[in-house]
């Protein structure tokens, strides 16, 4: 039976991870973008947004329509669909917006389509949605949001994703301050060039936090949260940050970081009771100077992007 509408989950996502600029990311079981797809007869895409959240509902503008048209244009598929937003994450919350929109309108489409794609086949063109929000092409965001769990993009041309594996109790405390910091202008921030001695040091502990990861090494992860190519440019948004890492560190965060552009902040913890109390002290870091900030204690989400 061929159908005719499916309701698609796409989970936020924490990318960067600290020095993984632009190669590493992880989902989160929430929160999310639920969005309901379905078949028209007009032979167009056609956006609804019924999430409360300021979307454009131009084609050319929107990142979920720019994936679903990528993926469509590719399988010569003149169908019309209907995308409805229906629970949107804030645009600029630095948790994967526009990859939690892509990834479940080129899943949901594909589903109705009778899935001509493998999942891991659709992340090109969820990342052409991806462009449109931040100016360049990356997947740090979108292959966690797709397919679940840590993923590291090795390389570009050609797309090299691989699953890193990771211990069972870690957890993550992210807190999203009532900021907005869009991907596109944040990028703009970060210097094209970076000394030899600052790329070692960021080689260095991109490796140190891979190896750290797979052999459940805390101490491992924790030195080797540092990011030293943007998050010194990215967190001069942000009201003391310095502060804010090192009060995180003080109450038992394995490691503390900018959620991609921000200003949403990331603290990795060993198990669920110490994330509770590690997100506490970060959102208080923001209301005590006057910032509304909301809390999300999660798992790694090995589902990514699901029907449901």
């Amino acid at each position: 039976m061929v159908k005719s509408e499916v309701k698609v989950f796409g989970p936020a996502t924490v990318s960067n991870v600290g020095p993984g600029f632009d190669l590493m990311g992880f989902a989160l079981e929430s929160p999310g973008d639920e969005m309901i797809i379905r078949r028209n007869n007009s032979g167009k895409l056609k956006l609804f947004n019924e999430s409360g959240c300021d979307l454009p509902l131009d084609t050319e503008k929107n990142v979920a329509a720019v994936s679903a048209k990528s993926l469509l244009n590719e399988l010569g598929n003149k169908d019309g669909f209907d995308l409805v937003f229906t629970q949107k994450i804030n645009p600029g919350s630095g948790v994967g917006s526009s990859a939690a929109s892509c990834v479940a309108a080129v899943v949901g489409i594909n589903e109705l389509l009778g899935n001509p794609f493998e999942t891991a086949a659709l992340i090109p063109y969820a990342m052409d949605g991806e462009r449109v929000a931040s100016g360049s092409t990356h997947a740090d965001n979108i292959a966690p949001a797709l397919l679940g769990g840590i993923t590291l993009i090795r390389g570009y041309d050609p797309l090299d994703i691989k699953h890193i594996p990771y211990p069972s109790d870690l957890w993550c405390a992210v807190v999203h301050p009532e900021l907005e910091i869009k991907t596109l202008e944040s990028r703009k921030l970060i210097p094209e060039q970076v000394p030899l001695k600052v790329a070692l040091q960021q080689c260095g502990n991109l490796a140190g936090l891979v190896a750290g990861l797979i052999t459940g090494d805390y101490p491992l992860i924790s030195r080797s949260v540092t990011d030293v190519f943007a998050e010194p440019y990215r967190t001069q948004q942000l009201p003391d940050f310095d502060i804010l890492k090192k009060d995180s560190l003080s109450a038992g965060s394995v490691g503390t970081g900018l959620s991609g552009s921000g200003p949403s902040v990331f603290s990795l913890c060993r198990g669920e009771e110490m994330a509770t109390s590690v997100g506490e002290v970060m959102r208080k870091h923001f209301t005590s100077r006057g910032i509304t900030a909301a809390t999300y204690i999660s798992r790694i989400s090995e589902a990514g992007c699901k029907i449901i």
